[in-house]
C-alpha cells in the first residue's frame, strides 16, 4: 500500500477533479444527467416484475421492492413508454449489456452514445451485500466517482450483468484490490483536507514534512478502512453462474433477470464497432409491466 501511495501527495495539491471522460473499459457511464430526481419520499415498495420486448427476444425482470426509487422511476418510465425503441448501445462480452438512452433511438451509425437522459438522477440505493452483480443483475448506470461522489444513479439507463465465472483464488485476489482501492480512496480524502497544509510544506521545501504527513495519513487510511470480503452467497455465485464483482456497492443494483438470460447472453455476444455498439442495432421494443 505504501508503494501505490508514495509520493501522491503533490498529486493531491495540484489536481483538481478527474476527467469523466477518462474512464476504464469496464466502468458503466452515463454522463448527460444534472438535476436531481424527486423521488426521496418513496416508500419501500413491492417486488414488481416487468417484461422487456426486445429485437432478440423477452427478457422477464423482477424489480426489488427496497430499492423503491428505482422500481417507481422504472416502472413509470416503462408506463409512459419511454424505453421503446431504445438502443443496446453498449455490449461487451462477459461483462453487460447497457441500454436506455433515448438518444439510441433511430440512432445513425457511428454516432456516439451513452450520454441521454431524462435529466435527472436518482439517488443511491445500496442494498449490499444482499443484493450484488451476479449474472443476470439489473443495475443502474452512473458518472464517474470524480464528478458524481454520491454515486447518484442515470435517470434511465441500466444494464444487465453478464459476467463470468471466477476461481476461489481469483475472488480472493480481487478483495486484496478492493481493499487497496477502498484504502486508497480513504487516503486522498484524507489528503485533501490537508490540502493547505501540503501545498505550505511544498513552497517551504519541507520534503521531511511531507514525508512524515504521509506517512500518518497512510497509517490512519489503514486504520479507516475496512476488510473487504465477499459473502458465501457472492462466493457461492461468482465461482459457478459468474457476475462483475469488482462493481459491487458501486453502482445500484435494483432488479434482476428471471427469465430470458438466454436472450441477454444473445445480446452479449452479438458483433460490436466502435463504442462497443452492436453492428446491428438490438433495440428494446416495449416494456410491458406484468405485477
Amino acid at each position: 500500500m505504501k508503494k501505490i501511495l508514495a509520493g501522491v501527495l503533490s498529486l493531491v495539491a495540484l489536481t483538481a477533479c478527474g476527467d469523466s471522460k477518462n474512464q476504464n473499459a469496464n466502468n458503466i457511464t452515463s454522463d448527460a444527467e444534472q438535476t436531481m430526481n424527486n423521488t426521496s419520499t418513496i416508500p419501500v415498495a413491492k417486488d414488481s416484475k416487468v417484461l422487456i420486448h426486445t429485437s432478440e427476444g423477452d427478457i422477464e425482470v423482477l424489480l426489488y421492492g427496497d430499492t423503491p426509487k428505482h422500481n417507481a422511476n422504472f416502472l413509470k418510465l416503462a408506463k409512459e413508454g419511454y424505453y421503446d425503441g431504445t438502443l443496446f448501445h453498449r455490449v461487451i462480452n462477459e461483462f453487460m449489456v447497457q441500454t436506455g438512452d433515448p438518444d439510441s433511438k433511430g440512432a445513425p451509425a457511428g454516432k456516439a452514445l451513452g450520454q441521454g437522459g431524462p435529466g435527472y438522477q436518482i439517488d443511491a440505493e445500496f442494498v449490499y451485500p444482499k443484493y450484488f452483480h451476479k449474472k443476470g443483475a439489473l443495475a443502474a448506470a452512473r458518472t464517474a466517482d470524480q464528478v458524481n461522489p454520491e454515486r447518484k444513479s442515470s435517470g434511465s439507463q441500466f444494464y444487465i450483468v453478464t459476467g463470468k465465472v471466477y476461481s476461489p483464488e481469483e475472488l480472493t485476489q480481487m478483495e486484496m484490490q478492493m481493499k487497496q482501492g477502498a484504502m486508497q480512496g480513504v487516503f486522498y480524502k484524507l489528503a485533501d483536507e490537508r490540502r493547505t497544509e501540503i501545498i505550505k510544506m511544498q513552497q517551504e521545501g519541507d520534503q521531511a514534512g511531507l514525508m512524515k504527513l504521509q506517512e500518518e495519513l497512510i497509517a490512519l487510511a489503514e486504520q479507516q478502512t475496512p476488510d473487504v470480503k465477499f459473502t458465501e452467497e457472492q462466493r457461492n455465485a461468482y465461482t459457478t453462474v459468474g457476475g462483475t464483482p469488482f462493481l459491487d456497492n458501486q453502482y445500484t443494483v435494483f432488479g434482476e433477470v428471471t427469465k430470458g438470460l438466454d436472450v441477454v447472453t444473445k445480446i452479449e455476444k452479438a458483433q460490436t464497432g466502435a463504442g462497443d455498439r452492436p453492428v446491428t442495432d438490438i433495440k428494446i421494443l416495449s416494456v410491458e409491466v406484468l405485477d
